[in-house]
């Protein structure tokens, strides 16, 4: 269990920190080159995409956390 929990862990992670790439810094970073941050709204991000994005950033993000806290407390042990 506790080999499952690491190695879903670790694709997670991947996974956050491509999200956290994507998301742009004023047209710039790697979102700027699949046009996320063309768009600008009242908060940042105005487009479809770039409020997609944060959800799924914020998603996988409680994922990790959950996982982590999970992977620390050992329920199985």
């Amino acid at each position: 269990m506790e080999t499952i929990l690491s190695v879903l862990q670790v694709a997670i992670s991947v996974i956050v920190i491509f999200l956290v790439l994507m998301h742009s810094g004023k047209d710039s970073g790697l979102s700027g080159a699949f046009g996320v941050g063309s768009g600008t709204g009242p908060l940042g991000g105005g487009s479809m995409v770039e409020r997609n994005l944060n959800r799924w950033t914020i998603f996988f993000a409680i994922l990790f956390l959950v996982n982590a806290i999970i992977l620390l407390k050992r329920p199985w042990a």
